[in-house]
């Protein structure tokens, strides 16, 4: 259970930076208007720390133990956010730069970006079910 704690707490830090790594950079660059950079904080923040908590929460209550499936899971979630937010970074550097991308590398992000949100989507899903098949009759006490 510890460990849903300290995703949670990496998830904050990284969302924290990538606050920080926005105003700075877009400042020091004097960029007006928006970009990717400006959604990675909240994306890091909701789907990272808010999800490790709410599945803290439950594992207080219901015994992950008995179902690692789980944790597979849950690390397939991590490489889909982990891939999402890179690539929100990688599109908003282009765009605060002003970088004119080719065709080739707009396809590029795209698809590694929509691989990110389906590696991510689908392992949501996996964990809920998950979750739903743990025996209810096994519920720890608090």
């Amino acid at each position: 259970m510890k460990k849903y704690i300290n995703m949670a707490i990496f998830y904050a830090v990284l969302a924290m930076m990538a606050g920080v790594f926005y105003r700075e950079f877009t400042k020091y660059m004097n960029f007006d208007g928006t970009s990717s950079l400006l959604r990675i904080h909240p994306h890091l923040f909701v789907l990272g720390v808010i999800m490790y908590l709410l599945i803290y929460l439950m594992s207080l209550s219901l015994n992950f133990d008995e179902n690692n499936k789980i944790d597979k899971h849950l690390k397939f979630y991590n490489v889909g956010l982990v891939l999402s937010a890179v690539m929100m970074f990688v599109r908003g550097l282009s765009e605060v730069l002003a970088r004119n991308l080719s065709n080739g590398e707009e396809a590029m992000i795209s698809g590694v970006a929509g691989l990110g949100h389906i590696i991510l989507g689908v392992s949501l899903i996996l964990v809920l079910l998950d979750i739903k098949k743990l025996n209810p009759n096994k519920v720890k006490n608090l």
